[in-house]
């Protein structure tokens, strides 16, 4: 299939024809125009990169080859070996690097992988600087160094312990409360880097027993790496067979993040976020003292996220705002608003007193910490939280059909009923077409990558949802014919 180019990095099945695979060939094109868009940026320095990856199979291979570019252009390398999309960009920062690699496709299958390009900040590349670097990717004009030239390269896996001291030294990360209630975790690494880093975060944090599954970093995947309730079977059946307190989910390169409850059950992608938010607004006068006039009591999510996140911000005093999909979107919502704590519903946690990335490791942390102070099992925590429902669906389109044209029409259908509905219903078109009623939400987004339409809903309750989605589709169908 072909190659999938958004803002967050270029990705694709390893092997096969140039261009329509993630091959040697991509590679070099691709890792050439970001450090040539990087010297256009700093024309007076001498690039340092920081290359990580994740647990993948073909992780080594590509790594070694974005390497063998980046010196071959006369950027030096610092090689983090195989670590967390978070740490590679921690490391950008701590390290005033220029820019950053992470070799990771994050939830896609075996048989993926992708280049996620960092700029000088840590953070993904605007849409806008993306842009650029895909057009010179095009031109192909690679100048590379001459020997004397050269980058120099450094193995320093090491570096990954300071992101881990980061958090530990965090004053929202209650490490002797953690340790007090003397947990015990069962952990699912996904065979990726996770199975390393999350059971050492939990005992640097004073967790009593972290039971392991999946945790070997080989890349052999032992399920579908989405954190998803179908492909957590094996650690459901765990954490109620072993008796532990909660189970922990992270993604192939741990920037989403989920969690089992004592029963078995998930405790939902999309509540990690708002469980996190909620300590974290709870904490705000706090982080406000320690770092005045630098947050505001507020915080965003995207706009396919549960409105759960909306709710208790408000009720808590606190401004929310939505982001189109995407965590450069988000970050870039949240700076503007400064807000304190935001993230995607996917389970990505963004902390901005650490950095401006989803982070499943701080996410595990806080979390970790907000039940410690609650004399609460985790399925009790839950029902503190506004309860919605959610369905994230699809909807298949024939080849050639103009989807931007079908979201306008079912947009406008919905500003007609608007004008006869006063105050009931709100619409956003910021990134697909998003309608808005006083207690549920429908969310279309078209593909980048294949004909269909995502549809997300949420309602208070399941029939409302069902019902909301049954009635979108009609729409859509209706307009089709």
């Amino acid at each position: 299939m072909p190659l999938i180019k958004s803002i967050s990095g270029i990705r694709g099945t390893i092997g096969g024809i140039s261009g329509e695979n993630l091959t040697p060939l991509d590679i070099i094109r691709f890792i050439a125009a970001d450090v040539l868009f990087l010297k256009q940026n700093y024309p007076d320095i001498k690039l340092k990169i920081i290359v990580g990856r994740d647990g993948r199979i073909s992780g080594e291979m590509v790594k070694n080859l974005v390497i063998g570019t980046l010196l071959s252009l006369g950027a030096d390398v610092i090689d983090l070996g195989m670590a967390t999309t978070p740490t590679v960009e921690m490391t950008v920062i701590q390290q005033a690097a220029q820019g950053g690699i992470m070799i990771s496709a994050s939830h896609n299958p075996v048989g993926w992988n992708a280049l996620k390009l960092l700029n000088g900040q840590g953070e993904f590349f605007s849409a806008a600087d993306g842009q650029e670097i895909l057009k010179l990717a095009e031109k192909a004009d690679i100048n590379f160094a001459t020997e004397e030239q050269s980058g120099q390269y450094v193995f320093n896996p090491f570096l990954a312990e300071n992101h881990l001291n980061a958090i530990l030294n965090l004053a929202t990360v209650k490490k002797t409360a953690i340790a007090n209630k003397k947990f015990k975790i069962v952990v699912d690494g996904i065979n990726s880097v996770g199975g390393i880093i999350v059971p050492e975060l939990l005992k640097a944090l004073g967790v009593s027993e972290v039971i392991e599954i999946n945790c070997q970093p080989d890349g052999r995947f032992a399920h579908k790496p989405e954190p998803l309730a179908e492909n957590l079977t094996q650690i459901m059946e765990k954490v109620k067979a072993t008796g532990a307190d909660l189970g922990i989910v992270v993604d192939p390169d741990v920037d989403r993040l989920a969690f089992i409850d004592e029963n078995g059950e998930m405790f939902g992608e999309e509540y990690t976020l708002v469980a996190v938010a909620d300590y974290v607004l709870e904490n705000y006068k706090s982080l406000e003292a320690k770092h005045p006039g630098k947050y505001q009591k507020a915080t965003v999510s995207n706009l396919s996220s549960s409105r759960a996140l909306k709710d208790i911000t408000e009720q808590g005093g606190g401004k929310y705002e939505a982001a189109a999909v995407g965590e450069v979107n988000v970050v870039q919502k949240m700076k503007e608003l400064k807000a304190v704590v935001g993230g995607e519903g996917n389970g990505g946690v963004i902390f901005p007193e650490l950095h401006y990335g989803r982070d499943a490791l701080v996410g595990i942390a806080l979390f970790l910490s907000a039940l410690a102070g609650q004399n609460k099992k985790i399925s009790e925590f839950k029902k503190q939280f506004p309860m919605y429902f959610m369905v994230k669906d699809r909807l298949e389109l024939t080849d050639g059909l103009d989807v931007n044209k079908l979201l306008a029409d079912v947009e406008q259908a919905y500003k007609t009923e608007q004008s006869s509905v006063s105050g009931d219903l709100k619409i956003t078109n910021i990134d697909g077409v998003k309608i808005d009623w006083s207690d549920s939400w429908v969310h279309l987004r078209a593909s980048n990558t294949e004909p269909i339409i995502r549809i997300y809903a949420e309602a208070k309750t399941s029939a409302e949802v069902a019902g909301r989605i049954k009635e979108i589709k009609e729409k859509i169908l209706a307009y089709i014919k």
